[in-house]
This record gives C-alpha cells, sequence and structure tokens, in this order.
C-alpha cells in the first residue's frame, strides 16, 4: 500500500464517509452544539464499516464488530468498536490500523498483537455498507495488505457489564474457520450475500483467498497468505 492510500481511501470516499462533518440532528442519535470544541474526537469519527473479529485464543468465540474509524497521521486510523450500529450499541473496544510498511518496523515482540486484512478482504468478511460498490471496492484495495491490533475490553456484551481481562482479537484467514451463524447473522443485518462479496472480490483482485491456519499461541505472529515459505499471494487461474 501506498504511502496516504490507507487515508485517502478511508477520509474522501462518499456514502458513508462524511469526513469532518458533524453528525446531523437524527442520524445516530441527537447531536448537540459545541462552541467549545470538546466533541470534535467523536466528530472525526466519519468512517464506518464492518468486520467479524475472533479471539486470538480461542477462535470458535467470534462477533461482528462495527468500526467507527479516524485518521492519525498518514498511514493509521483508529477505531472505535461497537455491537451494533443502534444508539444504544456497546463500546466492545479498539482497533487501530497500520500500513504494512509501518507494521514492518515494529519490534518482534510487538508483532504478535496484529492480525492481518488479508483473507477478511477476499472472502467478503470485511464490508463498508454505507459505500457505494465502486467506492468499496476503493476502500478494500487500500485496506487489503494493512494490519490491526484489536482489544475488546467488553470481552462478552451478552453479559450487562463489561467483566472480565480484555481479549485480544484475531481476524479469520482461511475457509472454514468462520462461524456460519454470525456470517449469516451479519448477513440478515445488512441485507447482503458474504458469499457473493466474496466472488466479486476475487474477481476484481485476481487472487485466490488466503489459507492461513489459526493462531497455536497467543505469541504466534501473524502472515497474510500462507502457512509457511514466502508470505506471498498466489494468483487465480
Amino acid at each position: 500500500m501506498d504511502r496516504r492510500n490507507l487515508l485517502g481511501a478511508l477520509g474522501t470516499l462518499g456514502a458513508g464517509l462524511a469526513a469532518g462533518a458533524a453528525p446531523a440532528a437524527d442520524d445516530h442519535g441527537a447531536a448537540k452544539a459545541d462552541p467549545k470544541g470538546l466533541m470534535a474526537p467523536l466528530q472525526n469519527l466519519h468512517a464506518h464499516f464492518c468486520g467479524i473479529h475472533v479471539a486470538k485464543t480461542d477462535p470458535t468465540f467470534q462477533i461482528v464488530a462495527q468500526h467507527y474509524c479516524a485518521p492519525l497521521g498518514d498511514e493509521m486510523h483508529q477505531c472505535l468498536l461497537f455491537d451494533s450500529c443502534d444508539k444504544g450499541a456497546r463500546l466492545l473496544g479498539v482497533e487501530y490500523i497500520v500500513s504494512d510498511r509501518l507494521y514492518r518496523k515494529l519490534p518482534a515482540g510487538e508483532k504478535k498483537y496484529w492480525h492481518p486484512h488479508t483473507y477478511e478482504v477476499l472472502a467478503g468478511g470485511l464490508v463498508a455498507p454505507g459505500m457505494t460498490s465502486a467506492d468499496e471496492l476503493k476502500f478494500m484495495r487500500a485496506i487489503l495488505n494493512t494490519w490491526g491490533k484489536t482489544w475488546h475490553t467488553w470481552p462478552d456484551p451478552n453479559n450487562p457489564l463489561p467483566v472480565g481481562e480484555p481479549l485480544l482479537m484475531w481476524a479469520l484467514t482461511a475457509d472454514g474457520q468462520e462461524d456460519k451463524d454470525v456470517i449469516a447473522a451479519r448477513d440478515k443485518l445488512f441485507d447482503m450475500s458474504t458469499a457473493q462479496v466474496r466472488e466479486k472480490r476475487r474477481e476484481a483482485f485476481g487472487l485466490e483467498v488466503p489459507k492461513v491456519s489459526p493462531p497455536k499461541s497467543a505469541d504466534q505472529v501473524g502472515r497474510r497468505w500462507t502457512d509457511e515459505g514466502e508470505d506471498r499471494p498466489t494468483r487465480r487461474k
């Protein structure tokens, strides 16, 4: 990913990305006057997209996470994560997204916290339902090679209180890992088909979907495309 591509894709796309604009009174809750500008950090959360998060040490725990993000420099975004798009949504935690260039510069001991977005993009796990199809594809091209560091501080949103230790979350990285009920619930929520999104993405990118096994431990560093050998994509035949 070229420098500034992530910022541009998330900061200037049209529908669903009202960059820098304060929310209208009837948009995601009632907006209030802020003459001192104290709400500016929240008003900057202009990008919305949705993904499936997986607990790194327990891949059977999977949850739909709504991301509301803002840029923080040219190659980084920070996101608040919620369990729904409703006014009463529960704040699940946070995610930081960085370019592959920045990820490669991280210390070896830090990389274990960061998951790849490659499979999520190509298999349709990551969607931006507020964007047009063209804008969503542009966004996915920018996000394909990025990495995310995600902590859920509300480990189980079915619990009325955010109790328990924070969970380090991961991403789906190969076919067969997904909880079909979770995928079906997300499809129903946005009136979409993950399977159809997957086929469109594979056609548009011309790449095979990655085949990476789940982490065997919390210390394992993520890979984007394969379990072994050079970690690079395979072109579709």
